[in-house]
């Protein structure tokens, strides 16, 4: 059983027995490469060739020498049945650039959590949730939804709030002029750029503050803020508590 998404780090060697399991699976090749077989069906995968395993599929894989592979799990219930189709009836399907550019974002984002050949990939939920969507589409589609045109910036900010993220910034990596962006966010957010962005810190300095023993200060830079005071402001603002407050809440029982 998976949580909706799981992301492993993982190499093959021998031909393994067949398996199957009740989540979808995306095998993305990294170096190296591996013959995957899917229910009778036999693709050689690369990192410019991609294998989806069906939930209940049967599949068994061999890998050659040096060969890494992101691994996705997908529970059923965060597969769409169109979409699913579309990857069972082409389970070996070509990495174009949109899609590849998707998976060195990813190889980026967990190279800090993969100090050695065995550790798992550090990546948050909320890198996840924008990341597996857009990956999904592309190779299904072809082409992202339009509902996810906004996805891998945002996927981005979600990954690293703490850089100086601007309207301008915003707009140059998402290949948006700026009133462009501010379009697509009041079409598909209903907010400015501006506002989802703090909207977002806030989000990732809460967790933060419930959930480690970091300094408020060093929270505050991380999530994006210019110091501590600039934090305290905007979490009155949404919670009417300070940063200290909030972190005895949270952590009281029943908090």
């Amino acid at each position: 059983m998976v949580s909706t998404v799981d992301l492993h780090l993982r190499s093959y060697g021998a031909l393994s027995a067949p398996d199957r399991h009740d989540y979808g699976q995306l095998v993305l090749p990294l170096r190296g490469a591996l013959l995957l077989e899917v229910e009778g069906r036999q693709g050689m995968l690369d990192p410019l060739r991609a294998g989806f395993v069906a939930p209940g599929a049967w599949h068994a894989q061999v890998g050659d020498a040096g060969n890494r592979s992101f691994i996705v799990d997908i529970a059923a219930e965060g597969l769409a049945p169109e979409t699913a189709g579309r990857l069972f009836e082409r389970p070996f399907a070509p990495l174009g650039p949109a899609a590849r550019k998707l998976v060195e974002f990813m190889a980026l984002m967990t190279q800090a959590g993969a100090g050695s050949p065995s550790a798992a990939p550090v990546v948050t939920p909320a890198v996840l949730r924008g990341w597996v969507p857009l990956l999904v589409d592309t190779l299904a589609l072809g082409t992202p939804r339009p509902a996810s045109r906004l996805a891998a910036l945002l996927a981005r900010i979600e990954a690293e709030p703490g850089l100086p993220w601007s309207t301008e910034s915003m707009a140059r990596a998402a290949g948006f002029s700026v009133s462009r962006l501010h379009a697509l966010f009041r079409e598909e957010h209903d907010s400015t750029p501006h506002a989802w962005l703090l909207a977002r810190r806030l989000e990732r300095a809460r967790e933060w503050l419930a959930g480690s023993d970091a300094p408020i200060a060093e929270i505050a830079l991380r999530a994006g803020f210019s110091e501590q005071s600039a934090l305290t402001r905007a979490l009155r603002k949404a919670t009417g508590m300070t940063p200290a407050a909030y972190r005895r809440r949270q952590r009281s029982p029943g908090g």
